[in-house]
């Protein structure tokens, strides 16, 4: 809710409700989020597949699932593991104050992927990634 307040981008989160859910999806707002939960027999994987699928409107999906991520690359939605999301939000510190981390300990967290091609040239998938990422922090 803190970097719904802070961003004012549209979130939604979707949870599981297939095992405990009602027999129809909830929706809720908490905060200015958008709160979904799947229906009894339902997994969230399935509504988050739909919801990007039905509504392609350059949706940023921040998963760690393989299966999701590829999902959201074929709708045309960019996906950003959590663990890049976590260091988005951890860039701001207590009071509002921006925190930025030192040159030494980016340098250690960037993990170059092995790949074919132009060793100099980022993969379009990398480059939509780091601009996705400027935009939410």
């Amino acid at each position: 809710m803190e970097y719904h307040k802070r961003k004012g981008h549209d979130i939604t989160v979707v949870f599981d409700g297939w095992k405990t859910g009602g027999a129809q999806e909830n929706h809720s707002i908490v905060g200015g989020v958008r709160v979904i939960y799947s229906r009894l027999g339902e997994k969230a994987d399935s509504v988050i597949r739909r919801i990007i699928f039905s509504d392609r409107r350059g949706w940023v999906v921040v998963t760690s699932d393989r299966d999701i991520a590829a999902h959201a690359w074929a709708a045309g939605a960019v996906p950003i593991s959590s663990a890049d999301f976590m260091t988005v939000l951890e860039k701001r510190c207590v009071d509002g104050v921006i925190c930025e981390k030192g040159e030494e300990e980016q340098k250690e967290e960037y993990v170059r992927p092995v790949r074919k091609g132009n060793p100099k040239q980022m993969s379009k998938k990398e480059k939509a990634i780091r601009k996705t990422l400027s935009k939410l922090s």
